[in-house]
């Protein structure tokens, strides 16, 4: 199995290692504002990356020899949201080589536990600093920051031009995607932790956002004005994001209730036990929603009769992972430090893979490969038909953010506070 690991150069810095090979060091983008020592801190780690991995005068890695047609693959690239699409089933078109290499790393100044999105040729990622984040796709260089009042761990969302995300300080944010120059902001009771998800407003004119908060309200927002639409109310926190299929969405809350709920005006259609509290986000696909809770069962349920098909149970285990659904397979991760794969008829445990640390970070399927990182620091690359590991790489921390499949590369963050990007080398 090929791995890939990290040293430390000293403050700042970290050299990465592949069999024995230097491949370059960071930071490579410096966090501003840089001030004072912490400039001349910067300095010295920016000409050790120079040094190290013969980067070019922006500070990135090598990366500039990419054919047109590559490059045309990267800018089209889209990833636009957390796994993928509103029914967040975590499906990525194309396929991964076997060998996949560290392209570039972007580093935040605190933990990225958000869930990077692709599109329109950059990253747009959260970070526990406060900040939004648009990074170059191509090469990993900064676009532009926007600072919040709190941290940001949701997943940003990227439709129509603008990005929005929410953050630990309540509000929903809605950025110019170019420029990160804020349109609107709008206020929850809470911090909001899941991403958000859309659907076309009633009558096909424009958008509607939505946004689960621990407030306890699950909140449909005017794309363009900020405006509240209508809001539907819980028992307890929402922790995941909503996923949206067939005029309905479909979440669970920290109440133990897996909601469906009309997306024309929020009323409740269904509300099915779901045994224990939910903190990860549902999965739709063929009618039904798949969805583990933090007791250890996972779930598949039909969403339009409320019956729950079949269970997984297992003692002692946490299901924080959302589900990834691809043909008859349904793939999650747990707190027993397990990759699970599941039929998505019956039930039936196809396979389970060990990794290095529990998996809260959500899976995503490229092809006949399955994507996912660990939280004892490790992203890997699944075969999907029998559950094999064929590729992976370490990051020495934590890796609870969920990986974003696009163009034929893989960009996930670690709570090491930096992004990373992974592909074939040109």
């Amino acid at each position: 199995m090929q791995h890939t690991g990290w040293n430390e150069l000293g403050r700042g810095a970290r050299r990465f290692v592949r069999r024995g090979e230097v491949v370059f060091a960071a930071p490579l983008a410096c966090p501003e504002p840089c001030r004072g020592a912490g400039r001349f801190l910067c300095g010295i780690s920016m000409a050790i990356a120079l040094v190290a991995a013969g980067c070019g005068e922006d500070g990135l890695p090598p990366g500039g020899n990419e054919s047109s047609a590559a490059l045309a693959v990267l800018q089209e690239a889209r990833w636009p949201m957390f796994h993928g699409e509103p029914a967040l089933a975590g499906l990525a078109g194309g396929t991964l080589p076997d060998r996949l290499d560290l392209v570039w790393r972007f580093e935040t100044r605190g933990a990225v536990k958000s869930s990077p999105v692709v599109g329109d040729g950059r990253v747009f990622v959260g970070s526990d600093d406060g900040c939004v984040y648009a990074i170059d796709f191509v090469r990993g260089g900064k676009v532009w920051a926007y600072e919040t009042e709190g941290g940001v761990e949701a997943a940003p969302l990227l439709l129509e031009g603008t990005v929005y995300v929410g953050g630990t300080d309540g509000f929903l944010y809605a950025l110019d995607a170019a420029t990160g120059r804020l349109k609107w902001k709008y206020e929850t009771g809470s911090q909001i932790l899941g991403a958000a998800n859309w659907t076309r407003a009633a009558g096909g004119d424009g958008f509607w956002i939505l946004v689960g908060s621990y407030d306890s309200r699950l909140h449909c927002v005017d794309s363009r004005t900020g405006a509240k639409v209508w809001t539907c109310e819980t028992a307890s926190y929402i922790n995941g994001a909503p996923a949206v299929a067939d005029g309905a969405a479909v979440f669970g809350a920290c109440d133990a209730v897996l909601r469906v709920v009309s997306l024309s005006d929020g009323k409740v259609l269904k509300a099915i036990d779901a045994g224990a509290y939910v903190a990860a986000s549902s999965a739709l696909a063929g009618g039904r929603a798949y969805v583990g809770n933090y007791e250890g069962r996972f779930l598949c349920a039909d969403v339009n009769t409320g019956e729950v098909l079949w269970t997984f149970e297992k003692e002692n285990v946490a299901f924080y992972s959302s589900p990834a659904v691809s043909g008859s397979a349904v793939v999650v991760g747990a707190r027993d430090q397990r990759l699970h794969c599941f039929d998505r008829a019956t039930g039936a445990e196809r396979w389970a893979l060990r990794m290095r640390g529990d998996v809260d970070s959500s899976p995503a399927v490229c092809g006949d490969k399955v994507v996912v990182g660990s939280n004892g620091g490790w992203v890997y690359a699944v075969r999907m038909s029998d559950g094999v590991a064929v590729w992976s790489f370490e990051i020495g921390e934590a890796v609870t953010s969920s990986p974003a499949v696009a163009g034929g590369r893989i960009v996930v963050g670690s709570e090491d506070g930096a992004v990373y990007a992974f592909g074939a080398r040109p």
